[in-house]
């Protein structure tokens, strides 16, 4: 009797862990998966550990070189040694971004120009994508005023070679945005520009409604825009439309606070081929360009044109942003990024900011280029910074 006793109870401790497991398997989150536009991509539910922090790093245009109308224009060593001294500042975040300035890859028929003058054509060799890569690089910006240098072809094989080479990217009429995983982290990349081929920055509604769905699908949210008048005399941001050369290139100031209100986290601009300020809103960072950071030999390097900084972010799980750095480079010769040891890029920003956002909470040191939120003291300083906030 004894014995029977013992191996009904141990009996009924077997079932009740059956059961166990079996309730606690149809509890488990399932993975969601979204597939619009034929991106195919996959989003994770699972929720991240809530001490886990981020690491962005961007920077702006890459050009690098080009090998039409012939390869005289491309670098040395077939472009592998391009990022090798400012490689340590890129390998080392979770994300690195930076603005594709140019189609990749032979396909399509290059663009005719009305003027020469202003007129380039730019068209990297496919294999490149190795050298982006090996330097760290995670996720490119197709959207540009080069993107469509050969049209809808070498759009097309611009695709295709960035498909092979597993970077992610967006901002064509096509693929305005993206949803990758990585590190356990579901992202959101949208990219826009005022340009033929691209996804027009100036849809600004549509492009809002682009981040809210994205932001309910991702953990972050970041936005590129490639946008507004260019040279050194641009490297103050307006908050109104900017015209260069005839042609409207957008608000900036309208497109980047638009997509934070619409569940942004990270705003990286360029286009203007100089450094522009950085701004605080909402607690989510805004650059509103980093300008050139290696175009080689086809670009104009002369003063700002020939710095930029290289943004290194560290935002929590929801966005907000916690701290930056900013590592200053210049490129040397022809086009090859070095670190600035005159802080040129570091200045300039420092300088642009304070004048341009007065009422942005971020300091930057010039010492070792730390970028740090001051708290509002009091509920009068955040009323004031709300007012100073609206567009003119």
């Amino acid at each position: 009797m004894r014995l029977q006793v013992i191996k009904f109870f141990a009996f009924s401790v077997l079932i009740a862990y059956v059961i166990s497991c079996t309730l606690g398997n149809s509890n488990k989150q399932n993975t969601k998966v979204f597939d619009k536009n034929s991106l195919n991509s996959t989003i994770d539910s699972t929720v991240p550990p809530l001490s886990k922090t981020i690491k962005i790093t961007a920077v702006g245009d890459i050009m690098m070189g080009t090998d039409y109308p012939n390869t005289r224009s491309l670098p040395p060593n077939d472009g592998r040694t391009l990022f090798k001294d400012v490689k340590q500042f890129l390998v080392d975040a979770d994300i690195t971004f930076g603005n594709l300035e140019g189609v990749i890859g032979k396909g399509g028929t290059a663009k005719s120009c009305n003027n020469p003058k202003y007129c380039y054509t730019f068209r990297m060799p496919a294999h490149y994508t190795n050298h982006l890569k090996a330097a760290g690089f995670d996720v490119v910006s197709i959207a540009n005023n080069h993107a469509n240098d050969f049209g809808a072809g070498g759009r097309k094989v611009t695709a295709s070679v960035l498909d092979t080479s597993g970077l992610f990217y967006a901002g064509s009429i096509n693929r305005p945005y993206t949803t990758f995983k990585k590190n356990g982290i579901n992202y959101g990349f949208l990219a826009a520009a005022p340009n033929s081929g691209c996804f027009n920055m100036k849809k600004y509604e549509e492009a809002a409604e682009m981040v809210k769905m994205l932001d309910s699908i991702c953990d972050i949210v970041i936005v590129s825009f490639h946008a507004g008048a260019e040279g050194a005399s641009a490297q103050h941001t307006p908050r109104k439309d900017e015209v260069f050369l005839g042609y409207n290139r957008g608000n900036v100031y309208k497109f980047a606070h638009n997509c934070i209100d619409a569940g942004a986290d990270i705003i990286l601009g360029h286009g203007p081929h100089v450094t522009r300020a950085i701004e605080l809103y909402k607690n989510r960072f805004i650059s509103y360009s980093m300008g050139n950071f290696c175009t080689y030999d086809k670009f104009s390097l002369i003063g700002p044109k020939g710095v930029g900084p290289i943004l290194q972010l560290t935002i929590n799980q929801e966005g907000a942003f916690i701290k930056g750095k900013v590592i200053p480079t210049k490129q040397l010769g022809e086009g090859i990024p070095v670190y600035d040891d005159e802080k040129q890029a570091l200045i300039e920003l420092i300088d642009l900011s304070a004048t341009d956002f007065k009422e942005s909470p971020l300091t930057i040191s010039s010492e070792d280029g730390s970028i740090e939120k001051k708290d509002l003291h009091s509920k009068s300083d955040t009323v004031k910074n709300a007012v100073e906030q609206k567009p003119e």
